[in-house]
């Protein structure tokens, strides 16, 4: 047979490589690379053998040029031949390239029958930090069936493709694991969403819109409506520190206190405590995680609030009649969840028809331009300024507007979570 020119054996390496560029998926890069790498470097038989979490002398058959149904050895694992000992062990284990010449197979090895009729063998081992977990076994019906002047490109080009393929696995499993993550991270969000208020209550003398957003599919901002016998209302917003799963998991947490406190929360400054104490003795203290916490109660009948801070976002009222801007921040302590021992002091104020409240967490005021420039509170405040004439609704819409347009439309980055009310 005609040795094939320079020419002829560079337009199928490159078309090779181009095939091999193309694969997404390791088992059809495998067998796509099979079949290129036989018709450049003919061979009687291939054998793929892996000694992977397997220990001496044991390794098993991963592929063999006979079978006629295709075995994926990272998916059907159990249909794999498991052997120990014998030639092909030897080679294995022994971590180094061989070519020999006269094979001679004992009849009793334990893969005599993969190599039945073979006078020649090369074995490249396929190394993986330092050791041949893998190793292809090429044979001919001939003696002396391999050019030796051509082994060491053979080897060297073959663990190249060896990584390839190991790193395209990884790239599968990284992927599959991505999938399998986001969906528990989905059901988490979900999770979530349900502990949060289905719609907005309906309170006298009150109109309220809400807006929640997570920086990652769940998050740690936390917002609640407590209705109290009486016909007062518990406004509540927090914020846990971190992000994501961690955070969304300490929320739900905080959720649940807040629900279980006995008795009717009409001292914000008693739920914070609860909480508080609650948070400290048996979450906070081993996890390194605090809470920043809003709680105020509503009284329709006579517009008053009493409402007390952990650590939170002071909330802006803005007063339309006297066009002036209040800072909730009176009353305050430390975030829920640093020392068992916190205590809370309170503060009342009255509401009047026209003024606008607005509750929120950090992930507003501090939502960053491209150049690091937060949003800030007097970006707030100036919408605020701007809000006499238009309902709760249409307030959260500007005011999320604004951070929108402030970060050009940017990913959040932190949680945000806004609630409004308006007097009328």
């Amino acid at each position: 047979m005609t040795e094939p020119s320079w020419e002829e054996r560079l337009e199928a390496v490159y078309e090779m490589m181009h095939e091999m560029s193309r694969q997404t998926e390791a088992q059809a890069m495998v067998r796509a690379y099979a079949q290129r790498i036989g018709k450049l470097f003919p061979s009687s038989r291939r054998i793929s053998l892996s000694r992977r979490e397997l220990s001496a002398p044991q390794y098993r058959i991963t592929r063999y040029s006979e079978w006629t149904d295709e075995v994926d050895p990272w998916k059907q694992k159990e249909r794999l031949p498991l052997l120990r000992e014998g030639l092909l062990a030897e080679l294995l284990y022994s971590n180094r390239p061989h070519i020999i010449d006269d094979l001679q197979v004992d009849p009793n090895d334990p893969a005599a029958e993969y190599l039945e009729g073979q006078r020649s063998l090369m074995a490249i081992p396929m190394l993986d930090n330092g050791e041949a977990l893998n190793m292809v076994i090429t044979t001919q019906t001939e003696p002396h069936g391999f050019d030796k002047e051509r082994f060491p490109d053979t080897f060297w080009m073959a663990n190249l493709f060896g990584r390839a393929t190991h790193n395209l696995v990884l790239k599968e499993e990284v992927r599959n694991a991505y999938v399998s993550i986001d969906q528990e991270l989905k059901a988490v969000s979900e999770i979530q969403q349900s502990l949060l208020p289905k719609s907005m209550p309906d309170i006298p003398g009150l109109e309220l819109a809400a807006y929640y957003q997570t920086s990652q599919r769940a998050g740690g901002d936390y917002y609640d409506f407590f209705p109290l016998c009486d016909g007062r209302w518990g406004f509540l917003i927090a914020d846990v520190s971190g992000h994501g799963t961690p955070a969304a998991v300490v929320m739900a947490i905080t959720h649940s206190i807040a629900h279980l406190y006995p008795g009717e929360l009409y001292s914000p400054s008693e739920l914070l405590t609860f909480v508080n104490q609650q948070l400290s003795k048996r979450y906070t203290s081993k996890i390194e995680a605090f809470v920043t916490a809003f709680y105020a109660i509503y009284d329709p009948k006579d517009h008053s609030l009493i409402y007390a801070s952990a650590g939170h976002n002071a909330p802006r009222l803005w007063r339309c009649s006297q066009q002036r801007i209040e800072t909730l921040d009176v009353a305050g302590g430390f975030p829920l969840g640093v020392s068992e021992d916190a205590e809370y002091d309170e503060a009342t104020l009255q509401l009047n028809v026209g003024d606008r409240l607005v509750m929120y967490t950090d992930g507003i005021t501090e939502a960053m331009d491209d150049e690091g420039n937060q949003f800030t509170t007097e970006r707030l405040d100036y919408i605020l300024n701007h809000s006499c004439r238009t309902g709760a609704e249409d307030l959260r819409f500007g005011i999320l507007a604004a951070v929108d347009k402030h970060t050009r439309g940017a990913p959040a980055t932190d949680d945000r979570t806004l609630v409004v009310a308006t007097v009328h």
